[in-house]
Formats: C-alpha cells, structure tokens, sequence
C-alpha cells in the first residue's frame, strides 16, 4: 500500500480533518489538493527553509499555480531554539551587528540587556536548558494569489507577505532575544539570514 493509497482510503472515510504526515512528491501533492478542493481541511508538512519557500517547492513538485491558489490557506514554518538556562544565563556586551541582521528590515530598537550562556550543573555546563519554537506565518491573501499565478519569484512573495505583516522567523526569534529567553547566535543559527528579506 503506497501513501497516496493510504489517503484515497482515508477520503473514503470522510473526514472532517485529514493530516498527511508530509508531502514530497507529485502524486502526494495531488491526493492533498484534491482533499482541500472537496471540503476537506488537509494539515501537512513540508521541508523548505521558510513559509514563502513552501510555495516555490510545490511548484517544483508540479503542482499547477491554480490549485495552489485554491486551495493553500497559510503556511507556517517553525523552528525550535535553545533557551537559555535561566540559573545561569548572565549579562553580556551586546552584538549590535547581530541584532541588526536579526530586525532587517524592521526597525526595532536592540535591547538594553542582552544575556549569554554561562553553564552550570542545572544545565550540564551548555549555558541552555529547554528549547522554545520561533514562528513565520504566512496567511495567503488576495496579492500573494495573484503573484503566485503570474509566477513571481521567491523574493517577490517574501517581500509581499512581509508588506502584509509576516513576521519573519528571525524576528521571531529577536523578540525572545530582547526578552532574555535566547541569544542572537542561536537564532541566527537556526534561521540564517538568506539575503532575500
């Protein structure tokens, strides 16, 4: 039994909900949007670098930009950072530098303390205990529609989503700076910055 026999067999069923674990080829993608166009709501995942990236990957997979536009409502992508131990995390200089890749484009204000992993027996010496998700949320709206069927490049959408109030996952991930949750280079590390934005 193949996946997308998996997923025809769940439609039978008719389901409310349906989440396909993740989409990586065509006949996949296919049997997802046929689900989404009959009423289903279809909750998948899928590997790109960001929200905007998944729309450029299924196109890659051959999906046509039509069915994108009807049947996507939002895509979010998510990735998780190191927190920092909260027995020993210390004050530290500031990395103005690192801050400002952080909040590009944004204006936001770095923050007046930034703390830093020291390390401790709480934390095993790493100076991080626990790990909190940073999020980019990208709701499909009538513009980015319209770009994605006119075939518009990556840049193009992120720029668009960002106009409309996407927050990128580097300013996600600023926000928990500024809060002294984590630090510029663990963000940085999960989320580096692509030069598109």
């Amino acid at each position: 039994m193949s996946f997308a026999d998996g997923v025809r067999a769940l439609l039978r069923q008719d389901p409310d909900i349906i989440m396909v674990g993740e989409v990586r080829d065509l006949e996949t993608a296919e049997m997802a949007i046929q689900a989404a166009l009959t009423g289903h709501l279809v909750i998948s995942t899928l590997h790109t670098n960001d929200a905007p990236s998944a729309i450029t990957r299924l196109l890659e997979l051959g999906v046509a930009p039509y069915l994108i536009k009807a049947t996507v409502l939002g895509i979010m992508a998510q990735r998780l950072v190191r927190t920092l131990c909260p027995n020993c995390k210390a004050l530290g200089d500031s990395d103005e530098t690192g801050w400002q890749t952080l909040v590009k484009p944004w204006k936001m204000a770095m923050p007046k303390n930034m703390y830093h992993p020291v390390g401790c027996l709480e934390c095993r010496d790493t100076g991080f205990k626990g790990r909190e998700g940073i999020y980019e949320l990208l709701p499909l709206t009538d513009k980015l529609k319209g770009l994605i069927g006119s075939g518009a490049e990556i840049g193009k959408l992120r720029l668009q989503a960002m106009k409309e109030g996407m927050k990128t996952l580097r300013l996600s991930g600023a926000i928990k700076v500024a809060a002294g949750r984590t630090t510029v280079n663990e963000v940085l590390r999960v989320a580096p910055f692509s030069g598109t934005e």
